[in-house]
């Protein structure tokens, strides 16, 4: 087993103090590199969920203009009832007052 130093030199702690200063440096760069990294890729997200985004309003208007249709349908074929009904009782009314 080696045996601990009890004093250290200045010279010693410099190059201690400069080992740790050099250690954070490759931290910071590294700490650099993922953010770009990670900047590229929410740059990435944020391309595909417009392009999503696009994609589902183009079809929420495709389906608005479908129950627009369908809407316009309804009415049409509820006025047309309502007139049958209403010429179906004048009918009968008029064959009642022949």
């Amino acid at each position: 087993m080696s045996a601990v130093r009890e004093a250290w030199t200045d010279e010693r702690l410099d190059d201690l103090a400069n080992r740790v200063d050099r250690g954070f440096d490759r931290v910071d760069a590294k700490f650099v590199e993922v953010e770009t990294r990670m900047e590229r890729g929410f740059d990435r997200v944020d391309a595909e969920l417009r392009t999503l985004r696009g994609e589902i309003n183009e079809r929420c208007e495709g389906i608005d203009r479908r129950f627009d249709a369908m809407q316009r349908t309804m009415i049409v074929g509820f006025a047309s009832i309502v007139a049958s009904v209403f010429g179906g009782f004048a009918a009968v009314a008029a064959g009642h007052l022949l």
